[in-house]
């Protein structure tokens, strides 16, 4: 993205830009037929049940004030506009965590102030939106969007864990909650007598354990010895509301011998029924909100924009990663100036606003990066096999092949068509057939296996399109109506999946990675190297890691702990947004350049474990079809921030005179490949890629890995 600061002309680029591929937006997602349901119904899911859950967090931290009818409501209104008239169609939107903590904020400030009071809680929350929109426009109109990168993993990954935190937070608080009376509930009712209300905590604790210790076992279905690919590849996909659907039906089992209330469930008003509307006129409410507290709106309002600028731009670019190789141009300026206009609307309807999500938004990409695989793979099959049975020779078929894929590509009129992928195939097939004399001699299976080696050459590309989101943000919509079904839900269960949102929001987080490694047993610390690994583990001394962990340990503490404070907690995006300049000029004075680059690196890296068999891997790839199971990429992709998993650093570089093919097939593991930073800080020899032998940073002498020590002592327990 090109950074530039004056006004309008980021906006300007963005629609340029998009403009040029708007109709191609809808005709690619018409053309993709029956299959675009696939990825629609998986992000449904995944943006439907969150979306259910902050709503009833909202409903209890507002008294009932805003309910999961709001939040689903507003997920749906700007997934719709956001689809049809945003910059980048892969965006998904919705309510988010740090919506709901601020709306929290404000509503505990205002309803003890005699002249808001839950009444005007909203009307005045209407008046944070305005000023909120103005500032977004104001970002948006001055480029504010060309320094995202300026946001390195510290902030992502420090603010990742926050949310974890608060997520955890939220699962504890409601199950607690359980064994309670709730504040707006008569006590005399026979399911709040004390052995009724313990039954109803144990019940509860049953309830959300379940769906928590299930959910996270059926998203490693993938790896089950049981069950045929396609079956584990559901399970994996669609497992966490199949199994809000399975402990929703457990919790019907004892009815009939307890209380009607006895399990508690989710709470909202159906959208038909009488004063379920005051809330969508607010607007006309908004003058009656005292002058000063207008201006003082203006404060939540930085917070949020802070925020909305913060978690928007990040979901958008994660959404857009290099290696998904989009073809179409981003669109960061003009998304932001749109969500100020959905900002503004929301508050003036009297619903929380909807900004990008994490991990909603990379999931989107990822679902779209299977389908247009899916699509290319079955066109190059059925062109492969056809020329065999015309006996074509190899050249022949690769002629064949190419159009085929050309043909799939419909590239803007300003883009070359790519043959990304297929020239590799030329190259490697084509000399391995000549060293075999089989070049001018019919291609058969021999030369060329079908089903093995067209998943290997493809490259990744995205369906880039508006249906799936906007088929999305419709069936969201759909919930809402959907609310006599949704009732049925026990709040339970949603506790349980707010503890799992929390726990499957950790894989891939270097920050994380690293309290654990703090915690491993020096002489287990080895152990990290026989599995994938961020290369920091290789490239910086133990020493170091533990001081900066302790210092991004510290600052996580310091924001959950303002998030405590009740005047206070509105400003902890503040405090995200100030580890811009601490890492830009307070960190470099504390921590050597080289070591801040890796453990801050701007992208996800991972170095292969060191004991990995390249043999059996690469057989294994060839006995399955990522098109079958639908599993493409889901390798490659993390849990935590949904960035892509490099296997191979960016820092590496390969022997030129590797043949092509081969290269191809080990690139990511191969004794072949080093790194210049491993041997600038290693020695010339990595550990990964020379044996199991470590090697001092700054000679070529062997000596005790920096992992089986602590400190200044080598002794091994």
């Amino acid at each position: 993205m090109e950074e530039t600061f004056v006004p309008f002309r980021g906006i300007k680029n963005d629609l340029q830009g998009r403009l040029l591929c708007y109709k191609q937006d809808w005709t690619g997602g018409l053309r993709a037929g029956f299959r675009i349901l696939a990825p629609t119904t998986y992000i449904f899911f995944a943006s439907a049940i969150p979306v259910i859950s902050f709503g009833e967090q909202l409903e209890r931290n507002t008294d009932g004030v805003l309910t999961a009818v709001q939040t689903l409501a507003s997920t749906a209104l700007c997934g719709i506009i956001h689809s049809i008239i945003g910059g980048q169609p892969l965006l998904i939107l919705g309510v988010a965590e740090p919506t709901v903590l601020m709306y929290t904020f404000m509503f505990n400030f205002a309803k003890d102030r005699p002249d808001l009071g839950p009444k005007l809680f909203l009307a005045w929350t209407g008046w944070v939106c305005v000023w909120t929109a103005i500032l977004l426009f104001l970002l948006a109109i001055l480029g504010a969007s060309s320094i995202i990168n300026r946001f390195t993993r510290i902030a992502g990954e420090l603010f990742g864990l926050l949310i974890a935190m608060l997520f955890m937070q939220e699962a504890i608080k409601g199950l607690v909650d359980e064994f309670r009376i709730p504040g707006r509930e008569s006590p005399t009712l026979t399911e709040f007598q004390p052995s009724w209300r313990f039954a109803n905590g144990m019940f509860a604790l049953v309830l959300s354990f379940g769906l928590f210790l299930t959910a996270l076992r059926s998203r490693k279905a993938r790896s089950w010895r049981y069950g045929s690919g396609w079956l584990r590849g559901f399970i994996a996909d669609y497992g966490v509301p199949l199994m809000v659907l399975v402990w929703t039906a457990a919790s019907y089992i004892p009815a009939g011998s307890i209380p009607k209330g006895i399990p508690r469930r989710l709470f909202s008003p159906n959208p038909w029924s009488q004063g379920a509307y005051e809330n969508w006129t607010i607007v006309k409410d908004m003058l009656n909100v005292p002058v000063f507290y207008i201006i003082g709106a203006f404060i939540p309002a930085t917070m949020i924009a802070v925020l909305y600028y913060f978690d928007h731009s990040v979901a958008s670019q994660l959404a857009q990663q290099k290696e998904f190789n989009l073809r179409k141009p981003p669109s960061f300026h003009y998304d932001l100036l749109l969500l100020g206009f959905m900002v503004l609307v929301c508050g003036l309807i009297g619903i929380p606003p909807a900004n990008g999500v994490i991990p909603q938004s990379p999931m989107h990409t990822k679902c779209l990066a299977t389908l247009k695989h899916q699509l290319l793979r079955n066109r190059l099959v059925k062109t492969a096999r056809k020329c065999m049975r015309e006996n074509l020779s190899l050249g022949q078929m690769y002629e064949s092949m190419q159009e085929s894929y050309q043909h799939m590509q419909t590239p803007l009129v300003y883009q070359e068509p790519s043959a990304q992928g297929l020239k590799e195939w030329k190259d490697s097939t084509i000399q391995l057939a000549s060293n075999m004399e089989n070049m001018e001699s019919s291609v058969d299976e021999t030369v060329f296996d079908i089903e093995n080696e067209i998943d290997d050459l493809l490259p990744v590309e995205v369906k880039e399109q508006r249906l799936s989101n906007l088929l999305q943000a419709i069936m969201v919509g759909g919930c809402v109506a959907a609310m006599p079904l949704l009732k049925k839900i026990p709040t339970s269960v949603l506790w349980g999946y707010f503890a799992f949102m929390a726990v499957e929001s950790l894989p891939g987080n270097q920050f994380w990675e690293r309290i654990l490694l703090l915690f491993t047993a020096p002489s287990r610390r080895f152990k990290v190297l026989e599995d994938y690994h961020a290369t920091f583990v290789e490239t910086v001394p133990f020493k170091t890691i533990v001081m900066f962990t302790i210092f991004q340990t510290a600052y996580l503490l310091v924001c959950f702990g303002i998030t405590w404070v009740p005047m206070a907690g509105v400003l902890f995006p503040l405090m995200i947004m100030l580890l811009v300049p601490v890492r830009q000029y307070l960190l470099p004075k504390f921590f050597k350049g080289a070591h801040l680059q890796d453990l801050d690196a701007a992208e996800y890296e991972e170095a292969p474990a060191l004991s990995f068999n390249l043999t059996s891997e690469r057989e294994l790839s060839r006995r399955s079809s990522f098109a079958e199971h639908g599993e493409i990429l889901d390798g490659m992709i993390t849990r935590g921030r949904g960035e892509i998993r490099r296997t191979c650093s960016l820092k590496m570089t390969s022997s030129p005179s590797m043949p092509s093919k081969d290269f191809k097939s080990t690139k990511s593991f191969s004794d072949m490949v080093y790194s210049p930073r491993i041997t600038e800080l290693r020695g010339i020899q990595s550990p990964r890629f020379g044996g199991r032998g470590p090697f001092s940073p700054r000679t070529t002498e062997p000596r005790q890995s920096n992992l089986g020590k602590s400190g200044q002592n080598s002794d091994i327990n």
